[in-house]
């Protein structure tokens, strides 16, 4: 069968996995696994991805990310082009290091967020790289230590985690652990490594239940969660390609796009592309990254070179809460 197209949308959040060809090693040492988290670092600061939790095991990663403006598979791209490059250059190798494409699977947030960050931190206990929890602490390769207050990992979204266990961090960072150590018992657990029926419904025992009733519940490989998130997120993509469609027609050059949000903004390009601060310039600028990325495809490194601004400024224009006249604009296209 042909591979599903993957689900992306700015504000999704994804697990994220890769393993290294034939269960090669993906990191031979230390710096290995520093050249990686350096490039997932980048990410974050440019306004790419917010990451959640993250684990580098000896032949395989896994990372819980909410993506920016700029789709998944681009950010990815990036992370894993350059690091496989680096990689056979240190260590004089040629060829693919990856196993196929990378998983992702699109996961709904409030029942997963907190299982998929357990899930993916106790990766070093189960297999044995940590002999117990509390040593988690000390081990630099998962997002662990960064939510219980160490690590030098500031790119690292500790907040949204830990809202979850109290208002007060000292107590939160508390709750957490114990949470983490209540789940170290349970082993492995498929259900939290793909998308689909079984897995969003917790298993045969749940399913069967349901089918005896003739309950029907949507269910997508690419998706974890229930079946009213699926219907949604299934609905929301197919939208969003119609769309996609309608606007592959109409891309217009930075340039001609620039000249007709100025114009309608009535502001001069010499104060466009200067880095004024003054509202109404703000403004236009902000329009012109939100159509140019979300609306056009355009890259964010593009954006930001035609304006003359860092690729994270672009990058957090775009991905700042949508101007109204953004679907007019596009809609007079």
């Amino acid at each position: 069968m042909p591979r599903q197209p993957r689900l992306d949308a700015p504000g999704t959040l994804h697990h994220v996995m890769g393993r290294g060809i034939e269960r090669r090693k993906l990191f031979q040492d230390d710096t290995d696994r520093d050249d990686f988290v350096s490039r997932l670092a980048a990410l974050c600061r440019d306004g790419q991805w917010s990451v959640y939790a993250w684990a580098l095991m000896p032949n395989h990663f896994h990372l819980l990310v909410r993506t920016g403006p700029v789709p998944l598979f681009r950010s990815m791209q990036k992370l894993l082009t350059g690091y496989v490059v680096n990689f056979n250059r240190r260590h004089k190798r040629v060829g693919h290091l990856f196993q196929n494409r990378y998983k992702s699977i699109v996961c709904e947030e409030d029942p997963y967020l907190l299982e998929l960050t357990r899930y993916i931190h106790l990766n070093p206990v189960r297999a044995g790289l940590v002999k117990r929890v509390p040593e988690l602490r000390g081990y630099p390769w998962t997002g662990h230590a960064a939510l219980m207050g160490g690590g030098d990992r500031a790119w690292q979204e500790t907040a949204p985690v830990l809202a979850y266990f109290g208002q007060r961090r000292r107590r939160a960072v508390q709750r957490y652990e114990e949470f983490v150590r209540a789940g170290s018992a349970q082993g492995r657990r498929p259900e939290l490594v793909g998308g689909g029926l079984l897995r969003s419904q917790g298993g045969w025992a749940q399913v069967l239940p349901l089918r005896r009733r003739g309950v029907k519940v949507a269910s997508d490989e690419r998706i974890l969660g229930s079946g009213a998130f699926v219907e949604r997120l299934l609905a929301d993509a197919a939208k969003q390609e119609k769309e996609t469609l309608r606007l592959s027609r109409k891309v217009v050059a930075l340039a001609i796009l620039g000249r007709q949000i100025i114009a309608a903004g009535g502001v001069r390009a010499e104060e466009f592309r200067a880095g004024l601060r003054r509202r109404d310039v703000v403004k236009a600028r902000r329009l012109f990254c939100q159509v140019a990325v979300r609306g056009m495809g355009h890259s964010g490194a593009a954006v930001a070179r035609f304006l003359g601004v860092t690729t994270s400024a672009a990058n957090r224009l775009a991905a700042s809460e949508q101007l109204p006249e953004v679907r007019k604009f596009l809609n007079a296209l």
